[in-house]
């Protein structure tokens, strides 16, 4: 059914940058449009940036400005580099298509004030 790993989450201070990157398998990336999701405790998984196939990029407001998503097509990867973090930014981080069916096992992130 594929595979999608997440990496490069971690515990950094209010202001602070992280890059996190996901590598898909291609049966997965052949999708086209990809996504980062995040999951805070006790809320329900929602995307908050989306890049498709040609790059096109779309986010939600609370990260706009401060979070850019990438894509490279020939590694089957995609990243988020996520600058100016915030407290309410704590959240396990996943990435997958806009129609997931399974999901990786996520990375945290975890913004400390």
């Amino acid at each position: 059914q594929g595979q999608l790993v997440e990496s490069g989450g971690g515990l950094v201070q209010v202001g602070e940058s992280l890059t996190l990157s996901c590598v898909a398998s291609a049966s997965i990336f052949s999708y086209g449009t990809m996504g980062w999701y995040r999951q805070a405790p006790g809320n329900q998984r929602d995307l908050v940036a989306w890049i498709t196939s040609g790059s096109l990029t779309n986010y939600v407001d609370s990260v706009k400005g401060r979070f850019t998503i990438s894509r490279d097509n020939a590694k089957n990867k995609i990243y988020l580099q996520m600058n100016n973090l915030k407290p309410e930014d704590t959240a396990v981080y996943y990435c997958n298509t806009l129609s997931p069916r399974f999901w990786g096992q996520g990375t945290q992130v975890t913004v400390s004030s």
